[in-house]
């Protein structure tokens, strides 16, 4: 089989593939979504995430109202409860946790300050806020579900992105999320053996298609189509396959996003290992946030989702066959050249020797010695520098 090749054996193994993980980055963003969502905010299917949240938006409404035209109710039979009546409102809305901290930070108000006084005098303190309000108008996002919520309220200039827009687009390259289409909710690494196994039952413990009442964050892969990019030192396929991940809040929470790139294994707890070419994509929810969507964000997850994985593997493959350093020196040069400390240095050749039982000499081989002194670092800044120069190493020898 040649670098290029979809290894049709690897799919057709009902127990999986064996995986190297000490290679390219661990990154545990998805693990992070995994261990907070309760069992209500995990989704077996696109389908059933999608219903769920498209149904919210039917039952919502969005306007643009005079800050100053809000009054501030506080409730009678609840001295801890707080309500607000907006104009054209025959009813009052009831602000929720999220929307209460919204509108607090909007008109300076301190929201954990609020929350601890009896609600007459919260009232009173918001009230005056809002009457001083200098931008004047807000955005608000309520729904109607036996009463009328406040799920949201922003600045008059919020490019609200719905949450089923985005499930929707992936709807449109994945399916159902199940495996009806090459892209499906990630198998699990067995530590014990080495081998990735691509067919898992999709439960609430191991789905990763996630929605709450502030976000949605979906995870997918291709993982029953392995790419070969490469050997191993002892001879077998350094095996990939491609993944990637979105996010969003239609309340504001969070910007939009998605994530691509190629890795080699998702484990129980859903860290992503072995990851290599890393690309995001952000948009915050400014005035142009749903053209950007539209003629951007969404256009490049197609793209991704029907490219080749050529490039890739072209690119792992000149990296393997550039060969930088032959000696002691020349290794100390090719990295104090590109700003690594002597400790890192040697760090970096010592961990290359130990994996690999030689000295690096490929770029390929230092890249990989980096980002394997990077999933080390405990503070973020610097882990996340050590993997930008990695990536910068490995994009330029390709």
């Amino acid at each position: 089989m040649t670098h290029v090749e979809i290894l049709d054996a690897a799919r057709d193994q009902v127990g999986g593939y064996k995986v190297d993980v000490s290679r390219g980055e661990r990154i545990g963003r998805v693990s992070s979504e995994w261990f907070s969502r309760s069992a209500d905010e995990r989704y077996l299917s696109l389908s059933d995430i999608y219903a769920a949240v498209h149904r919210r938006t039917e039952r919502s409404r969005t306007r643009t109202v005079e800050s100053a035209a809000i009054r501030v109710e506080a409730s009678r039979d609840d001295a801890e409860r707080l309500a607000l009546m907006l104009p054209g409102s025959d009813a009052p809305i009831a602000p929720t946790h999220w929307s209460f901290g919204q509108l607090a930070g909007l008109v300076g108000a301190p929201a954990a300050y609020l929350r601890q006084l009896p609600a007459p005098l919260a009232g009173i303190n918001l009230q005056y806020g809002l009457a001083s309000h200098r931008a004047e108008q807000v955005k608000t996002l309520e729904i109607e579900d036996g009463r009328v919520e406040l799920r949201a309220v922003t600045g008059p200039d919020y490019g609200r992105i719905f949450d089923h827009e985005l499930v929707s687009a992936v709807q449109r390259i994945a399916g159902n999320g199940t495996g009806d289409t090459r892209w499906k909710v990630p198998g699990v690494l067995d530590w014990s053996t080495g081998i990735y196994n691509p067919r898992v039952d999709i439960t609430r413990d191991t789905t990763t298609l996630y929605a709450s009442d502030r976000d949605v964050f979906l995870f997918l892969v291709d993982d029953l189509n392995p790419i070969e990019a490469g050997r191993l030192p002892d001879g077998s396929p350094d095996l990939y396959f491609r993944g990637f991940y979105c996010w969003n809040s239609e309340v504001g929470a969070k910007t939009l996003g998605m994530a691509s790139f190629y890795l080699r294994a998702v484990c129980q707890n859903r860290n992503l290992w072995g990851v290599e070419d890393f690309e995001e994509i952000t948009i915050r929810h400014s005035k142009y946030a749903a053209s950007r969507f539209a003629h951007e964000a969404a256009p490049a997850l197609t793209r991704f989702a029907n490219s080749s994985p050529r490039p890739f593997v072209n690119g792992i493959k000149a990296a393997r066959e550039k060969i930088v350093a032959r000696t002691d020196d020349d290794r100390s040069e090719f990295l104090r050249k590109r700003g690594f400390s002597k400790t890192e240095t040697a760090k970096i050749i010592e961990t290359v020797l130990a994996e690999e039982g030689r000295k690096p000499e490929s770029v390929f081989d230092f890249v990989q010695g980096i980002t394997a002194i990077a999933r080390d670092k405990t503070h973020q800044d610097a882990r996340l520098d050590l993997e930008a120069r990695a990536k910068k190493l490995l994009d330029r020898a390709a």
